[in-house]
């Protein structure tokens, strides 16, 4: 298969929109791949919308129930701060730089998520010490490549301040220029959070999340002239792309209450569980219910019909309700029991002690991360709830698309690169390629 690129740069700015176009048509270094590139009005992403779900789609071609991660997190009921799927095992067959090492093309990877532990040159994945006893570098250097990472800490890790943004993507940011610079890989992954945390801390529209994407307008600018001065840029592609788009929401929907009243969850004289019959695992605008055991026929009827009754009342935030069958439809985890949609307005969380629906503050999202004020993982037939793909460089058209659907990405850049991801839930989008 013929190479239409030497080197791919894909970059992905975590809860970039399609309602964000009027502001990165004005900015000038989005407007230099909008206007010489390929722009794809509506990107359709997927079912839960969360990120590490959708970066896994975006490396594989994939829906979740066929690549493997089907949440952020892993189930781990009680558990006040789970672990994520932060493995590159977590992912089920092929990926991108799998494809691309086979090829012999060099490959990096900068706070991509579930790429700890992958067969990537030089990478730095997105994980963070999630125990009290862990320290985050040890735990970053220990899952990716350790010489290259420090490497970059010594360079720039005086630049960041632990997880905080936008210092953490500041850091990414000259990590990245250095990368392209100094090793030249062939495939470029990056991954900047500074958006998608100031749209969860403050809202969609603040002035915060507003000031992210100008952030991220010079991100790109730092990039596009790291690209020249390394002397690839002729032979180089660049994409820049979003993983979801997010809605402004202020109430928490906490089902684990119920279930916890009614006895389906048990826990000791300190809260902790020590049993489950069934358990609402959050993906954030949607969520999972699980049965323990799946054959438990009577727990799946109760849950059933307190599902039901909630769907019935136009104050328990809940829209829609999903059976296991119906979600695999939509490429969820069919795994679960049912899948629930949250209204517009609501979000999801696993509480199991408090209020069934909790009001959000400003305050409250200040003081703490599970509590925000926008977020995704909703239906991506949600209403204005598309995200972004542009692209500009070797083997790339100049045109406007309408849509495309996050599936189809993977697909398209093993095109770039020469290289197959095999049969595929998504497709090669031919319009934009100069094939």
């Amino acid at each position: 298969m013929t190479r239409l690129t030497n080197h791919l740069i894909i970059i992905s700015f975590d809860c970039l929109s399609a309602l964000d176009y009027p502001i990165l048509k004005d900015l000038p270094h989005f407007q230099t791949i909008l206007k010489n590139g390929t722009y794809v009005e509506k990107v359709e992403t997927i079912y839960p919308s969360v990120t590490y779900p959708c970066h896994a789609t975006i490396v594989t071609g994939n829906y979740p129930n066929r690549h493997g991660v089907i949440n952020n997190t892993l189930l781990q009921p009680g558990n006040p701060s789970p672990d994520w799927n932060w493995y590159r095992d977590c992912i089920h067959g092929t990926t991108l730089y799998d494809e691309a090492k086979l090829a012999n093309l060099t490959t990096a990877a900068l706070l991509w998520p579930v790429t700890g532990k992958a067969n990537i040159d030089y990478n730095m994945p997105e994980i963070f010490a999630n125990r009290p006893w862990q320290n985050q570098i040890l735990v970053s250097l220990m899952n990716g490549t350790p010489s290259f990472q420090l490497e970059l800490n010594k360079c720039f890790g005086h630049i960041r301040k632990g997880l905080k943004q936008p210092e953490l993507d500041d850091f990414v940011l000259e990590s990245t220029v250095h990368t392209i610079k100094t090793k030249k890989p062939n495939l470029v992954m990056v991954h900047f959070t500074d958006l998608d945390t100031q749209r969860h801390e403050h809202g969609f529209s603040s002035t915060e999340a507003i000031a992210a994407i100008h952030r991220h307008n010079l991100r790109l600018g730092r990039i596009l002239e790291a690209i020249y001065e390394a002397g690839i840029y002729e032979n180089s592609t660049v994409v820049a792309l979003g993983d979801h788009s997010a809605l402004d929401e202020n109430k928490a929907v906490n089902l684990n209450v119920l279930l916890h009243k009614k006895n389906f969850i048990t826990t000791n004289a300190k809260g902790k569980v020590i049993n489950w019959l069934a358990y609402c695992k959050s993906c954030d605008g949607s969520a999972y219910i699980y049965i323990n055991d799946k054959q438990d026929s009577a727990t799946i009827k109760e849950v059933k019909q307190l599902v039901d009754s909630l769907l019935d009342d136009p104050d328990s935030g809940i829209e829609q309700v999903l059976t296991g069958d119906q979600a695999a439809a939509k490429g969820a985890d069919g795994s679960c029991a049912f899948m629930l949609e949250a209204s517009h307005g609501y979000y999801f969380l696993e509480d199991i002690e408090g209020e069934y629906i909790k009001t959000i503050s400003r305050e409250d999202a200040a003081a703490d991360k599970k509590y925000t004020l926008a977020c995704h993982g909703y239906s991506p037939e949600k209403e204005d709830y598309g995200t972004i793909l542009m692209a500009v460089g070797k083997g790339i058209n100049q045109t406007t698309l309408p849509s495309i659907r996050l599936i189809d990405e993977g697909p398209t850049f093993a095109r770039l690169l020469g290289v197959s991801l095999g049969n595929t839930d998504g497709r090669v989008v031919e319009e934009m390629l100069t094939i």
